[in-house]
């Protein structure tokens, strides 16, 4: 199966205004994940669907082509994303209708590696699944972290462990998905629901790449660690 990676990056963000081209370790943050959808050789066309005029130019400059800019009501902050997919995957089955796969690589998660990219595609075509997304071990477990505040009950566990789990080393493992890679069809956007709508594989990644850039905080996370990697290279 042949695929399209895209990249859905609107100009609106509010915890990180200009936060698609803002620079991030010498290069406007789109442009690593322009990279590595290249780098990972999975796809005859890497796209993005944008509806600022700034980050298409952008992204053309990193290797992308912009097929179309996106329409206002799909850009908005209480725009659904799943929509500006549906809406791609509606392009790409009427220009690219022999390209069946459909991959988004986030412009949020700049520390993956190309081969995440190539790991989540494999799978895809490997396995009966509908869509192949990453994950990473939680940093907190719902059975011993997470709480609910109510004026009834006060703090409560998200969820109880039984009697027999006393210690989160002995409790499930729990998981986050990230948004390092989501690999479908254009067959399956069109039909379902959500990301979660249909049979689900994943990927296993750790923390350090699966980093989400959605505060400033997390820039600069997320540019410490790019830091610290290009120095321990040098050394």
């Amino acid at each position: 199966m042949k695929a399209c990676a895209w990249i859905f990056a609107r100009g609106g963000s509010k915890g990180v205004p200009g936060k698609n081209i803002r620079e991030l370790h010498g290069k406007p943050l789109i442009a690593w994940s322009i990279e590595q959808a290249r780098a990972s050789g999975c796809f005859e066309r890497v796209l993005v669907s944008t509806d600022d005029e700034r980050i298409a130019e952008v992204a053309q400059q990193f290797g992308a082509d912009v097929p179309f800019m996106r329409p206002a009501e799909l850009a908005a902050d209480t725009s659904p994303e799943w929509l500006a997919w549906q809406h791609a995957a509606a392009w790409q089955g009427e220009n690219e209708p022999e390209l069946a796969g459909f991959v988004s690589v986030p412009a949020t998660a700049p520390l993956r590696a190309p081969t995440d990219i190539q790991a989540a595609w494999s799978l895809l075509q490997q396995s009966t699944n509908d869509l192949v997304l990453a994950v990473t071990p939680a940093s907190h477990h719902p059975n011993f972290n997470l709480v609910r505040l109510s004026s009834q009950r006060g703090v409560s566990l998200w969820e109880t462990p039984t009697a027999t789990i006393s210690r989160r080393q002995d409790a499930t493992p729990a998981f986050h998905i990230t948004t390092v890679v989501y690999a479908t069809t254009v067959q399956h956007v069109l039909a379902a629901k959500g990301v979660l709508d249909g049979a689900i594989g994943a990927i296993e990644l750790p923390g350090e790449r699966a980093v989400d850039i959605d505060t400033v905080l997390d820039f600069e996370w997320a540019r410490f660690l790019m830091e610290h990697a290009h120095a321990a290279t040098d050394h």
